[in-house]
C-alpha cells in the first residue's frame, strides 16, 4: 500500500525525533597509558592533544603565570619544530583550564597528525578538567579524530570530568531545515591511559545529559504531553523499565485535578508517566528513591500571560520531566543500586476557554482543595498531584522533585546553581556533594527556619491551601513559599526540592553548559543516586 506523503509539519517533526533518538556523541576510545609518546606522535588521528597546567608566577608577585608542560608536550613541540614557551608568551596563555594553543605540522612531517593542540588543563582537579574538555570539544568540531594523553596517570574521577566536559561541550542541538548543519562534534576522541570505567560512566553520563538536553531543546509543536509519554515508552522499552501512562480520563478518574486544571485549555489532554527501575544487584542498604519531573511542555501562563520575552523559552519548561526519563533511562548502564520510581507530571499550560482562572478552587490528588492565585504558578499544580501520589500509593525511602519552577530561585541564584530545599540535614550534605562532584552545583535554601515566619502566606478562606502567597502577607520570598506549598504533599517522607528555573537554561555557552536546554540535574541526581 502506498503511504501517504507527509506534509511539510510532518517532515520537520520527523527530521527532529530523528536527530532526537539519534544522539550523534562523539566515540569514546580508551587506550593504554604509553611509556613512550611516540606512538601519540605517530597515530594516524587528525588532532593531537597534549596538556600543559597552569604553574606559578616565575618572577614573583605581578608577574604572568608560567605554563607546566605535561605528558608528552615537549616530545610533541620537538616533533612539530615549535617553541611553546615563545608561543605561550605571545598568546598570553598560561595553562588556565580551557586555553588552547594551536601548531600545525611541518609540510615534510606526513605520519604526524595535521593539528597539533596545547591545551590548559589548570590544577588538573575535576572542575578544572571538566572546562578543559569542553573547550577542547568546540575547538575540534568536525576534526574527526583527536588524541591525547590529558587523563594519562590521572584519578578515575578527573578523568570522568575531562571527558564529560569533552562530550558536553559538542553538544549541538536537533535540527531541522534544508540549510547546511553547523559542523558537529568530533567523530572519536582516544584517551591514552584512559580508564575503561572512567569512560563507560562518563559515557553514560553524557548521553544521559544529551537526552535531557534533545528533550527540552525540542520545539513544542512537536513535543506535547503525549509525545513526551511515547518518548518515555520507547525508552522503557530498551532499557528494560516498567512504565504506566494515565491519560485525561484515568487522571479524571483517579482525582489528579492539579494536572487536569492545568491542561484544560490545551488541545493537547495532559498525561502522568510512571518508570520504575529495579535494580538486579540491590545494594545491602537499598532504599527506594522516587523522583518527580516537573512537565510543561509549553507555558504560557494561562489566563495570568506571561510577556513574550518570558514566553520564548518555555518549551524548556519541561526540563525537569526530561531529567527524571534521562536519569531513569541511564540507571542500570551506571549501576545503580536502589530502586528508583520517576514521575513525569506532563501538561501544556495553554489558553483559551477552557483555562483555569485565578480564584478557581481545584481538588488535588489526595483530596486537599488549593485556590488558585496564578495561573502562570502552574508547576506547583501538577507537582501536588505527582508529590502527592507518590506519597499514597509508592512508599518511597526518599522523595526528590526536580522542576523549573520559580523566577525568583533565577533572580536569587542566577545560571549556575539550582536551589536546594531538604528536610533532612544528611540530604543536604549528600546534594551538595553530589553537586560538588558533578559540575550541577546547588545552594541550601531555608525551609524549616522560615516555615513559621512564612507559611501564613498560603492560608485561604476558601480552600485548604492558597498556591500562592496573597498580596496582603508581604512576603515576597516565590522560591521558599514555592517549596512550603510543595511541602504540604510529602508528608513525612524525607523529601528534596530542586528549584532549576536558573541552571535548566542558558543564553550562551559557558564551558560544558551550551546554549538553550542544558539538562542540568541529570549529572546531579546521577551522581547522588551512585555515591
Amino acid at each position: 500500500m502506498v503511504q501517504p506523503a507527509l506534509t511539510p509539519e510532518e517532515e520537520t517533526a520527523r527530521t527532529l525525533e530523528e536527530a532526537l533518538l539519534s544522539a550523534n556523541m562523539p566515540r569514546i576510545v580508551p587506550r593504554p597509558a604509553l611509556d613512550s609518546h611516540a606512538p601519540v606522535l605517530d597515530s594516524a588521528a587528525d588532532v593531537l592533544v597534549v596538556p600543559v597546567a597552569q604553574g606559578g608566577s616565575s618572577a614573583g608577585d605581578g608577574e604572568r603565570a608560567t605554563p607546566q608542560p605535561r605528558r608528552g608536550a615537549a616530545e610533541a613541540a620537538a616533533r612539530y619544530g615549535v617553541d611553546v614557551t615563545l608561543l605561550a608568551e605571545v598568546h598570553s596563555v598560561t595553562g588556565k583550564p580551557g586555553e588552547i594553543l594551536n601548531a600545525t605540522a611541518p609540510r615534510q612531517e606526513e605520519t604526524l597528525p595535521r593539528r597539533l593542540v596545547f591545551l590548559g588543563v589548570g590544577d588538573e582537579a575535576p572542575p578544572s578538567l571538566r572546562k578543559a574538555g569542553a573547550a577542547l570539544a568546540k575547538a575540534t568540531l568536525g576534526a574527526g579524530t583527536v588524541r591525547t594523553s590529558v587523563v594519562d596517570g590521572l584519578p578515575e574521577a578527573a578523568q570522568q570530568a575531562f571527558i564529560e566536559g569533552f562530550l558536553l561541550g559538542g553538544y549541538r542541538p536537533p535540527r531541522a531545515g534544508t540549510s547546511p548543519a553547523p559542523q558537529g562534534p568530533a567523530a572519536e576522541l582516544e584517551l591514552s591511559g584512559g580508564s575503561a570505567a572512567a569512560v563507560s560512566a562518563a559515557t553514560a553520563t553524557g548521553r544521559a545529559v544529551w537526552l535531557s538536553r534533545n528533550l527540552a531543546n525540542m520545539p513544542s509543536n512537536v513535543k506535547n504531553p503525549a509525545w513526551m509519554a511515547s518518548q518515555a515508552v520507547r525508552l522503557a522499552d530498551a532499557a528494560g523499565l516498567e512504565v504506566r501512562i494515565w491519560d485525561e480520563a484515568e487522571l479524571a478518574a483517579a482525582g489528579f485535578g492539579g494536572l487536569l486544571a492545568v491542561g484544560s485549555a490545551s488541545q493537547y489532554g495532559s498525561r502522568l508517566v510512571q518508570l520504575t527501575y529495579t535494580p538486579q544487584d540491590p545494594a545491602p542498604d537499598a532504599r527506594h528513591v522516587a523522583l518527580v519531573g516537573k512537565g510543561i511542555t509549553f507555558d504560557t501562563g494561562g489566563i495570568s500571560l506571561k510577556p513574550r520575552e518570558s514566553m520564548v523559552p518555555m518549551k524548556t519548561d519541561m526540563a525537569g520531566a526530561g531529567v527524571v526519563l534521562s536519569v531513569l533511562n541511564a540507571a542500570a548502564e551506571l549501576g545503580v543500586r536502589h530502586r528508583v520510581t520517576g514521575l513525569l507530571a506532563l501538561a501544556e499550560n495553554a489558553i483559551g476557554g477552557a483555562s483555569y482562572r485565578p480564584g478557581d478552587v481545584v481538588s488535588v490528588y489526595g483530596g486537599t482543595t488549593v485556590e488558585i492565585g496564578n495561573t502562570d504558578a502552574e508547576g506547583r499544580m501538577v507537582l501536588a498531584d505527582a508529590l502527592a501520589y507518590a506519597v499514597g500509593e509508592l512508599a518511597p525511602d526518599e522523595l526528590i522533585d526536580i522542576a523549573t519552577l520559580t523566577g525568583a530561585a533565577s533572580m536569587g541564584l542566577g545560571r549556575r546553581h539550582a536551589a536546594l530545599y531538604a528536610t533532612e540535614p544528611h540530604l543536604v550534605a549528600a546534594f551538595e556533594a553530589a553537586g560538588e562532584a558533578s559540575g550541577d552545583r546547588v545552594w541550601h535554601m531555608p525551609l524549616a527556619e522560615v516555615a513559621e515566619e512564612y507559611r501564613f502566606s498560603l492560608d485561604s478562606d476558601v480552600a485548604d491551601l492558597s498556591h500562592i502567597s496573597s498580596p496582603g502577607s508581604k512576603v515576597s520570598a516565590g522560591s521558599i513559599t514555592a517549596a512550603l506549598f510543595l511541602r504540604e504533599f510529602v508528608g513525612d517522607v524525607p523529601w528534596v526540592h530542586l528549584d532549576i528555573a536558573g541552571p535548566a537554561r542558558a543564553t550562551a555557552d559557558d564551558a560544558e553548559v551550551t546554549k538553550g536546554a542544558t539538562g542540568f540535574g541529570t549529572r546531579l541526581l546521577l551522581s547522588y543516586l551512585t555515591a
